[in-house]
């Protein structure tokens, strides 16, 4: 059996060497690292994937997050509602900009925002809400472009685990998500399912004016050399990860599918234990594409289960130990325990298993027998 490892970056990377190498050495050989043709092509392309009229690459998600809200024009004490559940990049950005975090709980069964919760926050001060794509699950857009739409709100879609997901409308149609929203963004931190090898990120709109605001700010505001018509920062996407995007950008509905059948594996097998709560989505959909297989350990044994997997050398994680309205950095006199019911119980309950391209049925099998003979 090979090692195990949360994430296999270097099998994947030897099925691919020759595309990644070629695209790397032809940016050393035209020396145009910023900027160069391969940050268009891959713009291109997937504005093509996506379906959506403007992609905007950046320095990093974090980056594409802040820069989708300052290109929204929010001001300072707007109140923006997301999920309590979610790494921190999410509130770091609105909290940067001294906007307004408002924090809200999260359905059980898909770990995304609440509709109801979100429904309970909207202030008269309220201008965005960000849902976040869990572990590479569309959240409920129907309901939250209907609550936006009705209070005239924007929406900010937070696509740093699910690219490449589709999100199917009650009508019955489907489109990836990202670009549902009036802006999208995404990281190509290299553990992502689309991932370079450094920083990435994008973000991603169909509004032609709120396009040419963004791709003037990711420039130091300048659309012309020394011209400054907004204020800027510098937040762009170098030609060597570019490449190594445009040359994976391909394979993406492939690795997708490979992290579907590993996590239908691991359902199949750990399903059979009744203190286990194994994520449920739709198999013959593309809703959920598993940017981590992230499931419930109901009696209590999380933190023992965690110990036991790693003494076996078997990788795990936590994601996430503590909401972020416990954060010290977040924590704000008007969040009330009540309010957090699911988030609180998630982070007692939550445990991921490795999820990669390149998962192989022995190691399934071994980290699957490991986890039951524990729990």
């Amino acid at each position: 059996m090979k090692k195990l490892q949360m994430v296999d970056l270097k099998s994947q990377y030897e099925k691919i060497k020759e595309e990644v190498n070629n695209s790397i050495q032809e940016v050393l050989e035209t020396n145009t690292y910023i900027n160069g043709p391969l940050v268009h092509q891959f713009q291109a392309d997937l504005e093509q994937y996506l379906g959506v009229k403007h992609v905007i690459p950046c320095a990093n998600g974090t980056d594409a997050l802040q820069i989708a809200m300052m290109g929204l024009g929010l001001q300072p004490g707007d109140e923006v509602i997301t999920a309590d559940f979610t790494f921190a990049a999410t509130v770091e950005v609105i909290a940067l900009l001294q906007l307004t975090p408002v924090l809200v709980d999260v359905n059980m069964d898909d770990m995304n925002i609440s509709i109801e919760a979100i429904k309970k926050a909207i202030t008269p001060k309220t201008k965005a809400i960000v849902p976040v794509h869990l572990f590479g699950r569309a959240a409920n857009m129907d309901a939250i472009m209907e609550i936006a739409a009705a209070h005239n709100l924007y929406v900010i879609e937070d696509n740093a685990q699910a690219i490449g997901a589709n999100y199917t409308w009650k009508s019955g149609a489907s489109e990836k998500v990202g670009g549902i929203g009036h802006v999208g963004a995404t990281s190509f931190f290299p553990s992502k399912n689309l991932g370079c090898y450094g920083d990435g990120g994008a973000i991603f709109t169909n509004d032609d004016a709120l396009a040419h605001t963004l791709r003037g700010i990711v420039n130091h505001g300048m659309y012309e050399r020394y011209h400054h018509d907004v204020v800027g920062v510098n937040s762009r996407l170098d030609s060597i990860q570019a490449g190594v995007l445009k040359a994976k950008l391909p394979h993406l509905d492939s690795y997708n599918q490979a992290r579907r059948t590993a996590a239908k594996k691991y359902n199949e097998i750990l399903s059979q234990n009744e203190n286990i709560v194994v994520p449920q989505f739709d198999w013959n959909g593309n809703d959920h594409v598993f940017h981590q297989y992230v499931f419930r350990v109901t009696n209590g044994k999380r933190d023992g289960l965690l110990a036991h997997l790693q003494g076996k050398g078997i990788p795990c994680a936590i994601y996430y130990p503590i909401p972020l309205h416990s954060q010290k950095a977040y924590a704000d006199t008007r969040y009330n325990e009540a309010d957090f019911v699911v988030t609180n119980q998630l982070c007692k309950e939550v445990i991921a298993l490795p999820m990669h391209t390149e998962l192989e049925d022995d190691q399934v099998k071994f980290i699957t027998d490991a986890v039951l003979e524990f729990v």
